[in-house]
């Protein structure tokens, strides 16, 4: 088995969710569960087969976000894996609903960051092992960062 670390960049302005699932109808629930929940965001998603034709079916609002999807997920190679592309919405808004769809066994990440996805290479196909999201910390937050934390919490709307 090899382990290998595939670099994903998030499209700017653009978050990230990746995640496994199980089942060839994970397309629709995903859309359905985005376009529900903030139905004026932008997204794309991407979902890797892991039996029968293995190919990665894809669907979205936005040809360039369901683009950056399928690309993101055929880069990581992964049966039964997923990459939706977000705009116009965080995670925060739909992680919850996510995680109430059938097909979804586990979320790797939701971020605005560009990513490495660790992958195993095995005889039959690779597999998520997990995801480095970011920088490691350069140090811990005092009084003058807490406040700028609270400032921006309060600019986007999160925060009275």
């Amino acid at each position: 088995m090899q382990i290998m670390s595939v670099p994903i960049k998030v499209p700017e302005g653009a978050n990230i969710v990746i995640g496994q699932s199980h089942f060839i109808k994970s397309v629709e629930d995903i859309y359905e569960a985005v376009a529900t929940t903030v139905p004026q965001a932008k997204f794309g998603i991407a979902f890797a087969e892991a039996s029968g034709p293995c190919l990665v079916r894809h669907d979205g609002n936005d040809s360039d976000l369901e683009n950056e999807a399928v690309k993101a997920c055929l880069e990581i190679g992964a049966g039964h894996s997923f990459v939706l592309i977000l705009k116009g919405a965080y995670p925060i808004n739909v992680l919850n609903r996510l995680k109430e769809v059938q097909e979804i066994c586990n979320i790797y990440c939701a971020t605005a960051n560009a990513i490495e996805v660790v992958v195993a290479q095995a005889a039959t196909g690779r597999g998520i092992l997990g995801v480095v999201d970011g920088s490691s910390p350069r140090g811990v937050e005092g009084d003058v960062e807490k406040a700028d934390r609270v400032t921006f919490l309060q600019k986007i709307g999160y925060k009275r």
